[in-house]
């Protein structure tokens, strides 16, 4: 077999050995050596191992020529167009768009807000008359927790707001619909305004079921179960007018009047009706709190100390 070089002498005496560029033939009576097959190191990208093509196959996943590449291309470049295109349009929508965004969403929140606490804890009112004078003035705002008398409890000298459902009031006339009147009916719906309808009564509880209330002893005082009362929430500008009446409050009723004695049409001016008494189903709740005017801001007493010596009802 012809040699890759020239034959060189060793130095020490001895030849080289020849390499050749063929294997080293191996006779027909000997079997084939099983000489080991070196490993290649693992692919850097197992992925493409596995998805290897065989020889002379055109990947599935790449252009098999010039050509396809030139077709994906153009996809490519539209993609870029509509991502640059995504990004102006954000631009163009900029700070105005968000701020508007975040003030529809608070005046959303607020409105749910609104609605949930007027229709489960707190009701605004508005107070068109003087007979809670001194402790409610006219035009107050006051806000009622609905809360009581379920499941918190009434107790002598609440203030309550009540549907007139004796018909305490003169029926009011029904107002003529203006073009906003909607707007106005859906904030009070939500409570965002007061009520304003005029078919509610306030008034401060003096008698619970079963108190034995009378009107007067000899120092002109209210009793209660024979308790005498320092009121100290009535008008001190006035002297109350006596109004003389012996009443037992029955189960399931309350038996009310105003601080402004002299100007209240509260239960003992409605003796003929109901016998005067409120029925406790027809109460809003408890007002707990004045939040306007703002000269006013106030929360309002029950003044305990007033019924504090009141024994519980006979047979109680």
């Amino acid at each position: 077999m012809p040699e890759t070089g020239p034959r060189t002498p060793d130095p020490r005496g001895q030849e080289q050995p020849r390499v050749t560029s063929s294997a080293i033939p191996t006779p027909d009576h000997l079997p084939e050596p099983n000489y080991p097959t070196a490993e290649l190191p693992p692919a850097r990208f197992p992925e493409a191992k596995a998805s290897a093509p065989a020889s002379g196959e055109p990947s599935a996943g790449a252009p098999a020529d010039g050509a396809s590449q030139a077709e994906a291309a153009p996809a490519v470049a539209s993609s870029r167009r509509a991502n640059k295109a995504k990004a102006k349009a954000r631009e163009a929508r900029g700070p105005l768009f968000l701020w508007l965004k975040e003030v529809a969403t608070v005046v959303v929140v607020a409105i749910v807000l609104s609605f949930l606490i007027k229709t489960f804890l707190f009701r605004a009112f508005y107070i068109p008359s003087e007979s809670m004078v001194n402790t409610l003035d006219v035009n107050d705002r006051i806000f009622v927790n609905l809360l009581v008398p379920e499941p918190f409890a009434l107790e002598r000298g609440d203030v309550v707001v009540f549907k007139d459902s004796q018909g305490w009031l003169v029926p009011a006339a029904e107002k003529e619909k203006g073009p906003f009147t909607w707007v106005q009916d859906g904030l009070m719906f939500i409570g965002l305004l007061p009520d304003n309808s005029e078919q509610h009564l306030v008034k401060r509880v003096i008698g619970l079921p079963g108190d034995h209330v009378v009107c007067c002893d000899a120092g002109g005082r209210l009793t209660v179960n024979g308790a005498p009362l320092d009121e100290k929430y009535i008008n001190a500008a006035e002297v109350p007018q006596v109004r003389d009446f012996d009443v037992v409050v029955p189960a399931g009723k309350i038996w009310v009047m105003g601080d402004n004695r002299n100007h209240s049409a509260d239960s003992r001016a409605h003796l003929d009706s109901n016998g005067g008494f409120v029925d406790v189903p027809a109460i809003e709740g408890k007002a707990a709190v004045i939040p306007w005017p703002l000269n006013r801001i106030s929360a309002l007493d029950n003044y305990p100390d007033v019924f504090r010596n009141v024994p519980a009802p006979a047979g109680k």
